[in-house]
């Protein structure tokens, strides 16, 4: 029997794969997430840059949330990714959700992205 651990690598690498053949030169909003807290990052894997990035651990972030793992910490972290990427000049990206379901945290935070305006 595999173990979870191994399910997820490969649930991240053909992930991956696919957002490979798609990306067509747009960075990478790539999410992961803990049991304590939810990280997001912009990256331009053609140069390997890093343009943005936040975290339910942001000090803007920290004092309003009350749980860095649940959906409204999700959410505050997507707006303000969203707000860092625009800034930074990005306005096209494609979604990395790596080995996690598309569901609850993850998908709250890619609903706040695309209300912040990114588009994936």
């Amino acid at each position: 029997m595999k173990s979870t651990k191994h399910l997820y690598d490969r649930r991240k690498r053909r992930v991956r794969t696919r957002l490979k053949k798609l990306s067509t030169g747009r960075p990478r909003l790539s999410v992961f997430r803990s049991n304590c807290h939810i990280y997001a990052q912009v990256i331009d894997d053609a140069n390997g840059v890093t343009l943005a990035a936040a975290s339910s651990l942001d000090k803007s972030l920290k004092s309003k949330l009350k749980n860095g793992s649940d959906k409204a910490a999700a959410e505050q972290v997507g707006t303000l990714i969203a707000k860092r990427a625009i800034d930074a000049g990005v306005t096209k990206v494609v979604f990395d959700r790596g080995g996690y379901l598309f569901h609850g945290r993850v998908k709250s935070l890619a609903d706040a992205v695309r209300e912040g305006g990114l588009s994936f």
